[in-house]
């Protein structure tokens, strides 16, 4: 009896050797464009191909992919489970892509200068002073990336670094800009309702404001109103209530709101200590910090001229901020740690 031969069952998924090259953009465009349209000519006009330029295109992203992307009917198309998965990922990824392609064209040729820093020091000091200078120098534009995250100069596609710091082999070539010591501060119209502030002692009556992680790490703990009270013999002094901030802007928006008294940065609030909108109260017991603030210019970037005004400019801002809150440097401290 002659044995009939049987189809081969299919082999499971494990066994099948999955693609793994990396899809082609022109492919995924011509997908986008299909899912858009949910038809194939339509989409080939918007692509300025022919119908069936794309139709090969679909059919090989189907063939990397490995599953139908779209259910084809007489005179339209419709996605797949698949094929909708994978237009919510490539749809988005697209648009950003043509995005960057877009600033970069129109800023192409054109001068600019990329700086870093964290967000108080923008909002605080380095944005409110900026306006001079783009009036200045109209044909330069200004990035300003504001965030925790520490760039690395020469890896990172920055021109100039502003950070806060002890001194430190990492400032290696920094020119440091002020230091700091640290104000009692309060919104001048809590002190006309009647508040007193004449003694250390005296702020224990009040809502204290101070960062939430000063405590984290003992680089920050010198913010702290524990240290403050420790400097002045107060050690288990515990104030009316506690209000904690993730930033310092935060603190000194606080403070000008009258919520209390904020320990406060003196070169972040001395903008607002000039115009009156805060009050410093005990002058005479600020806080000296070994903290200060520091420019790094990255090494790719020292020789162009629009880094170089940049620069000349910073540093006679830097020398009126000096001025204002009185800071000395230390005479065994060179401003330029190289």
């Amino acid at each position: 009896m002659n044995r009939i031969n049987q189809p081969a069952a299919p082999a499971p998924l494990s066994a099948v050797a999955l693609r793994t090259r990396p899809i082609a953009a022109g492919q995924l465009r011509a997908f986008v464009a299909v899912a858009r349209q949910l038809n194939f000519r339509a989409a080939a006009d918007d692509l300025a191909l022919t119908q069936s330029a794309v139709s090969r295109q679909i059919q090989a992203l189907e063939d990397d992919v490995g599953v139908p992307l779209f259910l084809r009917h007489t005179r339209a198309v419709e996605l797949t489970s698949a094929g909708a998965q994978l237009l919510r990922a490539v749809a988005p990824a697209l648009e950003r892509l043509d995005s960057a392609v877009r600033q970069i064209r129109q800023t192409a040729g054109r001068k600019s200068v990329a700086i870093t820093t964290w967000a108080s020091f923008a909002s605080m000091w380095l944005i409110p002073r900026l306006e001079p200078f783009q009036h200045e120098h109209p044909d330069i534009d200004i990035r300003i990336d504001a965030s925790d995250t520490c760039v690395d100069l020469d890896t990172a596609d920055v021109d100039l670094a502003l950070r806060y710091s002890v001194p430190g082999f990492h400032l290696r070539g920094a020119q440091r800009l002020f230091g700091e010591q640290l104000a009692v501060v309060i919104s001048p119209w809590l002190l006309k309702s009647g508040a007193v502030v004449d003694t250390p002692a005296d702020v224990a009556g009040f809502t204290l404001i101070e960062a939430a992680d000063v405590h984290r790490t003992q680089q920050l703990d010198w913010l702290t109103w524990r240290r403050w009270f420790e400097m002045h013999g107060m050690p288990a002094v515990q104030p009316k209530r506690w209000l904690y901030f993730n930033y310092a802007h935060q603190i000194a928006q606080a403070a000008l709101t009258g919520q209390g008294l904020a320990l406060a940065r003196l070169p972040l609030v001395a903008d607002s200590l000039a115009r009156g909108d805060l009050v410093e109260v005990l002058p005479a017991h600020r806080l000296d910090s070994p903290l200060a603030y520091w420019l790094l210019v990255g090494p790719r970037s020292g020789q162009r001229p629009e880094v170089q005004a940049f620069c000349a400019w910073l540093a006679l801002q830097a020398q009126a901020t000096r001025a204002a809150i009185g800071d000395v440097p230390d005479t065994d401290l060179n401003d330029d740690l190289g």
